[in-house]
């Protein structure tokens, strides 16, 4: 579960023609070394925060992947070819009025029927399918592995560590969310009744003179909080937020006896056990927003006045529900894949990823026979800060069977997350990195875009900078149709922007260095450099 190549500089200047845009003189940004770009000193505005994964390096001082800025110079009103772009994820708002219109259909089945009218071995899949079937919370891996005793005595041991640790953090942060709760909930009860009023800002709490030691620390702890979010509401709707989540973790992901599986009634370690699931990948309930927010990132309806623009302006997304509130089954990843190539989908976007996979062949196999079918895939390097490199920290599915062996696959493309802040904190602090699992980095940190019930919100994770890739690559994809998934992979990573400047590393200020040293490619996405790119590639002038 994932919630929250060459080093060079690419700076080519290229006469374009792009699908029938007419001839223009294009530069590739940037002509200089990208560290000479000014840092920015004022804090991002509003509408800044909300689209500063489309906004251009040079012009915004903002690391985004100048998206706008193909819709403006390169693309303009031009769809090009419809791509279908498969969603593996938790559940989709098919009905999000930001989505509704992008959603792809397949046409040969009928709904409602109870019939596999199309013989795809799937009933009433019209808008995608749910392998999940009424499920949501999960184990993860590592409880599983304790519980059925999977895998060797070292693989036990080291999960049976986790568990431990994890449910041990998982009720002490529990417990301490819940006592700050109530303190702030104490003092923000005794501001109102000393102000007078149930509405105050910050400069009424900072204006009290408190009269006695109770009224001082309540002060205290309110001005401790908005050193945090700006009101006194918000702190405590994610305080509240905290104690579900570390509630979830230990109830269910690292609850050795709950089994989340048994609702939808197959054999989730027996790869034949088929037929399960149901054909309705709508998202269950407001919590699981992941799968709907990663869609908007990808295709959310640009320029209809509502919410957020996706990347990608002609797009169909499959909604493919394989990853429940814990640990996805590797069974569910191998057979959500299969189902996104078999129907049509030329990338798939996987925004999820575990430490431990017992049955990490399937995936590997779904993998060569998404590649097979020319399907680029993209996935999330994970949340720990960690480098993923080590053998310590895996992120499971990656394209490397063991540690220093050659991919699988070349159509696997795995996604950093950067922040909006140029300079050394633009690496996300959650972000996993690593010379070898990290292919490229991409907007993540703070992304705004659709949420169930037809609402918006932010997230970070670098599950939200893989759909921005798939987004680009989906761009690629419908303007330059012959390109293959390998070509549509490394055109991403050898046109981004690499900035040769250390960053910081998990958030921790004592480890830092540069991109060329924490991925393959040593570069942030870009999407104007990338279709300039793509067009040489496509007319024969340069080769990937």
């Amino acid at each position: 579960m994932n919630f929250k190549f060459k080093n060079s500089l690419f700076a080519l200047s290229a006469t374009v023609l792009l699908m029938g845009c007419g001839a223009t003189a294009l530069v590739s940004t940037p002509i200089e070394n990208i560290d000479t770009t000014p840092l920015k000193i004022s804090d991002l505005t509003e509408a800044e925060k909300k689209n500063w994964g489309h906004l251009d390096l040079v012009s915004d001082t903002i690391p985004g992947m100048s998206v706008d800025k193909v819709y403006q110079e390169l693309i303009g009103n031009k769809k090009g070819q419809k791509v279908i772009v498969a969603v593996l994820d938790s559940g989709v708002d098919l009905k999000h009025e930001d989505l509704d219109d992008v959603l792809w259909t397949n046409k040969d089945e009928k709904p409602g029927n109870g019939k596999d009218d199309d013989n795809n071995g799937y009933v009433d899949d019209i808008h995608g399918y749910n392998f999940l079937g009424d499920s949501y919370n999960e184990q993860l891996e590592a409880a599983r592995i304790v519980k059925l005793k999977l895998g060797d005595a070292a693989i036990q041991a080291k999960a049976k560590a986790k568990v431990d640790e994890g449910y041990n953090k998982a009720v002490q942060n529990k417990q301490q969310y819940e006592q700050i709760l109530q303190a702030v909930k104490n003092a923000d009860a005794a501001v109102k009744k000393h102000l007078g009023k149930n509405n105050y800002a910050k400069k009424d709490v900072a204006g009290i003179k408190p009269s006695d030691e109770t009224m001082q620390q309540h002060v205290g702890v309110l001005m401790q909080m908005y050193t945090f979010k700006d009101t006194i509401p918000e702190v405590i709707e994610e305080l509240g937020e905290g104690i579900k989540y570390f509630a979830d973790q230990a109830n269910y992901n690292y609850n050795v006896n709950f089994d989340g599986r048994k609702v939808v009634g197959d054999k989730p370690y027996d790869i034949n056990s088929k037929g399960y699931g149901d054909g309705n990948p709508q998202s269950r309930s407001e919590d699981e927003s992941h799968g709907t927010h990663v869609a908007g990132i990808i295709a959310a309806e640009r320029n209809n006045g509502k919410g957020a623009n996706g990347v990608a302006n002609n797009v169909e997304i499959m909604s493919i529900r394989a990853v429940p509130n814990g640990d996805e089954y590797d069974k569910d990843i191998a057979q959500g894949i299969r189902y996104g190539v078999d129907n049509g989908a030329k990338i798939i976007n996987c925004s999820f990823g575990k430490s431990f996979s017992p049955n990490a062949e399937w995936v590997y196999d779904a993998i060569k026979y998404a590649a097979k079918n020319d399907v680029l895939i993209v996935h999330a390097a994970g949340n720990e800060g960690d480098n993923i490199d080590d053998t310590g920290n895996p992120n499971f599915p990656n394209d490397h069977m063991q540690k220093n062996t050659p991919e699988i696959s070349d159509n696997v493309i795995t996604v950093g997350a950067l922040a909006p802040k140029y300079g050394s904190e633009m690496v996300a602090v959650f972000s996993n990195y690593g010379k070898i699992n990290v292919d490229i980095y991409a907007p993540g940190d703070e992304i705004y875009s659709t949420m169930p019930g037809s609402k918006y919100d932010y997230q970070g994770g670098t599950s939200m900078a893989a759909p921005a890739v798939a987004g680009l690559a989906a761009l690629i994809r419908s303007h330059y149709p012959k390109l293959t998934a390998p070509q549509v992979k490394h055109i991403i990573m050898e046109s981004g922007l690499a900035p040769k400047a250390k960053v910081i590393l998990g958030g921790d200020a004592s480890k830092s260095d540069s991109l060329d040293k924490i991925s393959v490619s040593g570069k942030m996405a870009n999407a104007y450099n990338a279709l300039i790119m793509a067009d040489q590639v496509n007319n024969g002038k340069l080769k990937i």
